[in-house]
């Protein structure tokens, strides 16, 4: 009976060209499914947490084109009471395009949720059934109503390009639980790349092995090149293939050593060649019970779909992004970005709703908030929501006055975020913003995306200001100079 190394070293359709002399060598991996205690893993910079760990893993949605806070999860009387009158901010205002006409009120109605009593829009009525464990923030700031920087700034700390997304760091910090997976994946738009694309999970300077994985669970081929798709490979070929690209890689090594990214690349092929074995079985959710898929709005897939942006396509497409996410993180995938909205285009497949909030918003949010709804409630029946961080983020707000007769402007001045698990504390709300939606009600008192993830990374049992890495001469950190943790948010 052939092993799994047997196997490994002679499939004649296995890893082609992929220099897998050292994992042949070297022990057999671990199992896919992390150990319930593991927290440091493989590949870790940090030898010894900062402080004990709340948390393990990380599922970040973000929600490309800037999600509205006051038509989602921020309701405001005011602007019901006061739709279609002129708006008046008390103060000069630097609008992104020309969003200053009259005080608009949500097109869908909001009501309680949950024992905390929760206002949620229409839109967003699955997620009331697990607003009980949510903490939404609704002071949160950004620094400028471009969608670029605005991104950037949220997945990975700074408005420039250069720096590695918040996974990175978060794969630096504390390496890998499975030998099987990558520590960092992500899961796109199915129609797309979000703006700034790649660079808003790539490494950076940080070594190059910390960057997320890109999947496309709706895609045939979910993992580009992982497994060959021709038929003129064989024992022979695949074998001299290995063995030459193992003598140009030593040559390579001898000429440049100290080069993080030829050995970040061989970690890579030995990675993919783990990953023919194991990312073909996470990735198949027909494995699931009929119950499960039903809750994540899977029960009736692959059915044909208008052209125009509809609920029934959102739910599908991001369920199964979220039902995928759940799948590696119980293999020991440690963090998880989901994105919903791909960069601008015409009809809209994003949140930057300047035509029409009702026509966008509501299919998006609906798909999103199933998808979500269904995840949360998953990973709480499996035990596995309280040591997973769930963060909801997009890079900024919208305004609360009109653009045109059914759009918003950008709102960089004030949006939401919500967390949930990992220690976080359940059932409430942080940080109000203003009776319009404009500002934060507190205007001394913000919330910044440095305190956001410096707290995530204190549920890691990270210290934000000693995860550090050298780079042109400065002790770089995911949040620079800035951040606190939010101890009001912590259970």
């Amino acid at each position: 009976m052939w092993t799994r190394r047997h196997w490994l070293a002679s499939s004649a359709q296995g890893f082609a060209l992929l220099p897998l002399a050292q994992l042949l060598q070297g022990e057999e991996p671990r199992s896919g499914v992390p150990n319930a205690q593991a927290t440091i893993g493989s590949n870790a910079h940090l030898k010894v947490l900062h402080h004990p760990p709340k948390a393990k893993r990380v599922i970040q949605l973000f929600m490309s084109g800037a999600a509205s806070h006051i038509d989602l999860w921020d309701h405001k009387p005011q602007l019901e009471k006061h739709h279609g009158e002129p708006s008046n901010f008390g103060e000069h205002v630097e609008a992104f395009q020309d969003g200053l006409g009259p005080w608009m009120k949500s097109p869908f109605a909001f009501r309680p949720h949950g024992q905390c009593g929760k206002m949620l829009s229409e839109v967003v009525e699955p997620m009331g059934k697990v607003v009980d464990d949510l903490a939404f923030i609704h002071n949160m700031v950004g620094k400028t109503g471009v969608h670029s920087t605005a991104t950037f700034l949220q997945a990975t700390g700074f408005q420039n390009p250069g720096f590695p997304g918040i996974g990175a760091w978060v794969s630096y910090g504390l390496g890998s639980i499975s030998d099987n997976l990558p520590t960092f994946v992500v899961l796109p738009d199915h129609r797309g790349f979000p703006s700034n694309g790649p660079k808003n999970w790539s490494s950076a300077f940080l070594p190059a092995h910390t960057q997320g994985t890109t999947i496309f669970p709706q895609k045939s081929t979910p993992i580009e090149d992982l497994i060959p798709t021709k038929g003129f490979v064989t024992q022979a070929s695949d074998a001299d293939g290995r063995e030459l690209l193992a003598q140009l890689n030593r040559g390579y090594q001898q000429l440049r050593p100290g080069d993080s990214r030829l050995d970040a690349r061989i970690a890579s092929y030995e990675l993919a060649a783990k990953m023919q074995l194991s990312a073909p079985e996470a990735l198949d959710i027909t494995q699931e019970p009929e119950h499960i898929l039903k809750m994540y709005g899977l029960d009736s897939m692959g059915r044909e779909y208008p052209s125009e942006i509809n609920a029934a396509e959102e739910i599908e497409y991001f369920g199964r992004k979220c039902l995928v996410a759940r799948r590696l993180l119980e293999r020991g995938v440690r963090f998880v970005q989901i994105w919903s909205g791909n960069d601008n285009s015409f009809p809209r497949r994003n949140w930057d709703s300047h035509e029409d909030i009702r026509r966008d918003h509501g299919p998006l949010a609906t798909g999103m908030a199933v998808g979500a709804s269904a995840l949360i409630q998953d990973l709480k029946q499996r035990g596995m929501l309280e040591d997973t961080i769930v963060l909801w983020t997009t890079e900024f707000g919208r305004m609360p006055s009109t653009q045109g007769t059914l759009g918003r402007d950008h709102n960089p001045f004030v949006f939401t975020n919500w967390l949930c698990g990992g220690g976080i504390k359940p059932g409430i709300s942080y940080g109000p913003s203003d009776e319009w939606g404009y500002k934060p009600l507190d205007r001394e008192s913000p919330t910044q995306v440095y305190d956001v993830h410096a707290t995530i990374l204190h549920q890691l049992g990270i210290d934000h200001t000693k995860l550090t890495y050298r780079s042109n001469g400065i002790d770089r950190r995911l949040t620079d100079v800035h951040g606190h943790v939010l101890h009001d948010l912590i259970a």
